[in-house]
């Protein structure tokens, strides 16, 4: 499954990385092979045979683009996450919201440098572990 990842130059000691879809996983390295290949590691060592939830990646160039982590110095790349080994899968389902909720929903994404999706399924999770507890 591809994922957009946030690409920046790390001063002289190479490139740094951000998903929006998952606010954690940050990666390093000095190529750009070294770096996508971090990244990937990072994310599938998160959800190695996890029952986590995986978010679904956003496509959206404009929702990526509006969030704090791309600051205009950076590049968009989509990095391939191998989620053979994700025992929970992401659906894409539809939700109706106010449009007064969904700009709370998306400026709190944009604050937590996360998407729209990612932040959604947290508040989810959170919400369900709250009522268990």
């Amino acid at each position: 499954m591809q994922y957009p990842l946030y690409v920046h130059r790390n001063g002289n000691k190479g490139l740094r990385a951000s998903f929006p879809d998952f606010p954690t996983a940050d990666a390093s390295g000095d190529s750009f092979n070294e770096l996508t290949h971090n990244a990937q590691a990072t994310v599938e060592a998160m959800y190695d045979r996890s029952e986590q939830l995986i978010p679904a990646p956003t496509f959206s160039m404009s929702e990526l683009q509006a969030l704090q982590m791309d600051d205009g110095n950076g590049l968009w790349v989509f990095v391939d996450i191998d989620l053979a080994r994700v025992t929970s899968k992401s659906v894409g389902i539809q939700v109706n919201l106010l449009d007064s909720l969904l700009q709370q929903v998306d400026a709190r994404s944009k604050e937590r440098r996360m998407t729209r999706s990612a932040f959604v399924t947290l508040a989810l999770i959170d919400a369900l572990k709250k009522q268990e507890g």
